[in-house]
């Protein structure tokens, strides 16, 4: 077969998993299956729902949505700290069962894939056909209870906004031909790319709709974006591809919601500190030193709580460790809700400058436990330190998968 007509062809296929981590939860427990549920970090009326079923959708329930008010929405609804370890195992059997179909290009996040088209892949009726085929696959392979949405379209960025158009279990083609016709009704915000601040800014500058931001030129869309990413949102809306940004890894990061019993100021450093740890671990798996560690604390009727300080490079837990310690002496009086630690100013291993005032002993002592660890069992060995907060459960990020080491 022979493509002729550029105007009809879609080169990225991408898939977007509905409600993944609830999808996940009815699948394990068919007693949930048509019921509305939420999960949530922990069993606490403060906190808020990180997945809700369409069930729950349905009533009002929104991720982000306070528990006691999810009650409120929807009296029936079933609240469930979710084991993380099986969203990842149900994520890894999505994407072998999207390869079985056509290769994935990218993993965009633990309910997003992305797979470039070649070929004949790239005719439209062709294309609508595989994400049949996917869906299909899903289904008998990993669970009738996941349902996905998926997008064709010229590039990789239209194809998202396609696979966001018709939720629950949705298909969207974009065509070139479709431009920008296929984009006008859409709010501003369902651009990936425009947040709460930059509807604001954009709003400044008298751009309140698809249509206005459609009409602007590459170099007014640059000034109104205030960089250059306005200009590559130009060439992206019209079904260009633009070269893909490599961006330097800027930090690594864990942080934890707290149960009711470990809100207290000791038990939320000590789970500070498991996660100080976990967060060192993966700094020397990936090949990093850090020259800086911040903390943060949310407490009760307060804003979030942040201190910071710069390292000499390192990858030593202890030192990070010690680091925590001193800075959390200043936290304000207060029921502690949620901490989190991040390492930044990272340097890869083959830039790293050894100390001239240190012997590297704790940065070799630290992979040793890794390795032993590694062969033993993960927290064979440990830091005193670390020690009561052992049970920190893994938490996902929606842009990191954990790998097979963290489960």
């Amino acid at each position: 077969m022979t493509l002729t007509d550029p105007s009809q062809l879609v080169s990225w296929l991408y898939l977007d998993m509905n409600s993944f981590f609830a999808s996940v939860e009815q699948e394990l427990d068919p007693a949930l299956r048509g019921r509305p549920v939420a999960v949530v970090p922990v069993q606490a009326e403060s906190t808020c729902c990180i997945a809700v079923s369409y069930e729950g959708k349905a009533c009002g329930v929104k991720t982000g949505t306070l528990v006691r008010e999810a009650r409120r929405l929807c009296p029936g609804i079933k609240f469930i700290v979710g084991d993380h370890a099986d969203y990842v195992r149900y994520h890894n059997r999505i994407v072998e069962a999207v390869e079985s179909c056509v290769p994935v290009e990218a993993v965009c996040s633990i309910d997003e894939i992305a797979c470039r088209l070649t070929g004949r892949q790239r005719d439209a009726g062709v294309a609508a056909a595989l994400a049949g085929q996917i869906k299909a696959k899903i289904k008998s392979s990993v669970g009738s209870s996941l349902k996905c949405s998926i997008g064709l379209a010229p590039n990789r960025y239209l194809a998202k906004i396609a696979a966001d158009m018709n939720k629950p279990d949705g298909f969207t083609v974009i065509r070139p031909a479709d431009l920008p016709a296929a984009l006008l009704r859409l709010p501003l915000r369902d651009l990936p790319g425009i947040g709460a601040r930059m509807e604001v800014r954009l709003n400044n500058k008298e751009i309140f709709t698809m249509e206005r931001l459609l009409s602007l030129s590459a170099r007014e869309l640059r000034e109104a974006w205030g960089s250059v990413s306005g200009e590559e949102m130009w060439h992206l809306l019209r079904g260009e591809e633009i070269a893909a940004k490599t961006s330097a890894q800027k930090n690594i990061s864990h942080s934890h919601v707290l149960p009711p019993e470990l809100r207290g100021g000791q038990n939320a450093l000590r789970v500070l500190k498991k996660l100080t740890d976990k967060a060192a671990a993966r700094l020397r798996q990936q090949g990093f030193y850090a020259s800086g560690i911040s903390i943060y604390a949310r407490l009760t009727g307060q804003d979030a709580w942040k201190a910071g300080c710069s390292l000499m490079e390192t990858q030593d837990t202890l030192v990070f460790l010690n680091a925590v310690r001193e800075m959390w002496k200043e936290i304000p009086r207060g029921q502690v809700f949620a901490v989190g630690v991040a390492l930044s100013g990272l340097v890869p291993e083959a830039l790293h400058a050894p100390s001239l005032f240190g012997d590297g002993r704790g940065d070799k002592l630290c992979r040793t436990l890794d390795q032993l660890n590694a062969r033993f069992g993960k927290d064979m060995l440990h830091y005193g330190a670390t020690h009561e907060s052992a049970a920190v459960p893994l938490r996902i990020a929606f842009t990191r998968i954990p790998d097979s080491s963290e489960l």
